[in-house]
């Protein structure tokens, strides 16, 4: 046998053994087929309004209060992974719609709550994807928008400010009512959190936001959760994959990431709070009442003056007499 072609074969196994660890973990992972035996998903649950169907799992459909989601039932050990995943977000409304999803690396799973279907006060990492076209207060960005939030369970995710007091960052991105597929990956590598976006149809990662700084703890569970109100979408995931990275950097041997609280050095700044209009607490009945009786008052002095003026022109034409 040829030696170049034997030191071919050797270089090749070197490379392969080195990057043993940058692979697709398939146990948290999700890909057609999804069904098992039965109507459950190999190492998935789900829960709410949640429909799985031979093309897609429907969190949420183009319905008014909905809530679904899908969690990984197995805990994540590793410490660089990178999450990708292809989504589908539509629906008939063109102006109004909402309200959005949400990816988690969290503690707690299998947890319905007010964060876009899923619990508050988490610990852990959501990235979310806000759809809400009825815009909560005064902003500099428009939607749908994407942002992530740390949380060790202290913080609550302000619908009134759209999370924008507790955001690491956030960048807009057009993905509603595409004809095309669309992809969202979050990669956690050596405590950076990077997010992009394949919205375009470009079959290429585009930057969303960097942020350096965050600290997530190992043995979180991946999850998918979606929630209409008022306004409604269709909210579908694809396909899940993530992908263990190869970890270079020499703190993560000696490191024990199992016990460590989620943690992010910095927040953006908050946009101002401006608080929604308070309905009146006054029923219909009530202040159709108080208007009859303004009016009714209105009135009476209106007749009541008119008849003191008359008398008073009757005191006149009596001095001539």
């Amino acid at each position: 046998m040829d030696s170049s072609y034997l030191l071919l074969m050797f270089l090749c196994m070197v490379k392969c053994e080195w990057n043993t660890n940058d692979y697709l973990k398939r146990e948290h992972s999700l890909m057609k087929p999804y069904t098992g035996s039965g109507l459950s998903m190999p190492f998935w649950d789900f829960l709410g309004s949640t429909v799985v169907t031979s093309n897609y799992i429907r969190l949420t459909s183009d319905l008014q209060s909905k809530s679904g989601a899908i969690w990984n039932i197995v805990p994540c050990k590793s410490r660089n992974w990178e999450l990708q995943v292809q989504f589908k977000v539509h629906g008939h409304g063109k102006d109004l719609f909402g309200d959005g999803l949400a990816l988690w690396y969290a503690r707690d799973r299998m947890i319905k709550g007010p964060v876009f279907g899923s619990k508050d006060y988490f610990h852990g990492l959501a990235i979310i994807l806000d759809t809400y076209s009825n815009h909560n207060g005064p902003h500099n960005h428009a939607h749908p928008y994407i942002s992530a939030m740390v949380n060790n369970g202290t913080l609550y995710y302000d619908h009134d400010r759209d999370g924008t007091h507790t955001q690491l960052a956030g960048c807009e991105a057009r993905f509603r009512n595409v004809d095309y597929d669309t992809y969202l990956a979050v990669r956690y590598e050596n405590d950076k959190l990077t997010v992009s976006t394949d919205i375009d149809n470009k079959s290429g990662w585009k930057p969303c936001f960097t942020v350096d700084g965050v600290r997530l703890p190992t043995g979180y569970y991946f999850g998918m959760s979606a929630t209409t109100g008022d306004l409604s979408d269709n909210h579908d995931i694809i396909s899940v994959k993530l992908y263990e990275l190869d970890d270079s950097s020499t703190d993560s041997v000696t490191e024990d990431r199992s016990n460590i609280q989620p943690a992010a050095q910095s927040f953006e700044p908050p946009r101002e709070h401006v608080d929604d209009p308070k309905p009146s607490s006054m029923g219909g009945v009530k202040l159709f009442l108080l208007m009859l009786v303004g009016v009714l008052g209105v009135f009476a002095i209106i007749v009541v003056g008119i008849i003191l003026y008359q008398k008073q022109q009757e005191k006149s034409r009596k001095r001539f007499y």
